[in-house]
């Protein structure tokens, strides 16, 4: 049984398709998504579809077992969807081209299925080797203060950590939200986001990477156009 995360997939479904291939899960393992499904991509819209079926299969035991964290982008879009956010800050942050991957396919509005996805995801989730969040704890609280009162500001935009004495963390924390040109792998902070939707802007990047736990291996795929 493997614990594994994957980083940001920001609507490049052909590349997460390609790194499950690459990873060949079973129902034993778990997978643990950190966010940021859509936005700046190709197709958000088939990203999201994927992700309800790997649901899918998970509850009927033929996949593995899945969480799915909210990013901030996903939060974006799911305020969108319910009339209560801020289009201007989700469109120059990729929801034009999320909205686009729906057209394209004949969707007039977000369907609700895909809605009531964003809704079921969670901010965070907490193991034995690790803690997930998309962007970050605050470093000036242990894991568990920042479980104890969970902060969507703080889980969804963070930076914060980054340059921080993290010795406050009882334990490691994953995350994604902050392109890395390699796989950050600190005792405290292991960061799976290689900038999967970048690949055009920094060549460096445009990978997209899992991690499997406690062993720390990384498995990472190139853009697939």
């Amino acid at each position: 049984m493997g614990l594994y995360a994957i980083g940001d997939v920001h609507g490049c479904v052909r590349m997460l398709d390609a790194l499950l291939d690459q990873l060949a899960l079973t129902p034993d393992d778990e997978l643990v998504f950190v966010g940021d499904y859509v936005d700046r991509g190709p197709d958000s819209r088939a990203t999201i579809e994927r992700l309800i079926e790997i649901e899918a299969a998970s509850e009927a035991g033929t996949g593995p077992r899945t969480v799915f964290l909210r990013g901030n982008h996903d939060q974006m879009m799911l305020n969108h969807a319910e009339g209560v956010g801020d289009f201007e800050l989700w469109r120059t942050n990729g929801g034009l081209a999320t909205l686009a991957s729906y057209e394209a396919a004949g969707d007039r509005t977000i369907p609700q299925h895909h809605v009531q996805f964003l809704d079921r995801t969670q901010l965070a989730y907490d193991t034995e080797h690790a803690v997930f969040v998309h962007a970050g704890l605050d470093p000036d609280l242990s894991v568990a203060d920042n479980l104890s009162a969970p902060s969507p500001r703080i889980f969804l935009w963070t930076r914060s950590h980054l340059d921080a004495d993290l010795s406050k963390w009882e334990k490691p924390v994953v995350t994604g939200h902050t392109p890395v040109a390699s796989p950050t792998n600190k005792p405290k902070l292991i960061n799976v986001d290689t900038g999967a939707v970048y690949v055009n802007r920094r060549p460096e990047l445009g990978k997209l990477t899992a991690v499997s736990l406690p062993d720390r291996t990384f498995t990472s795929v190139r853009c697939i156009g």
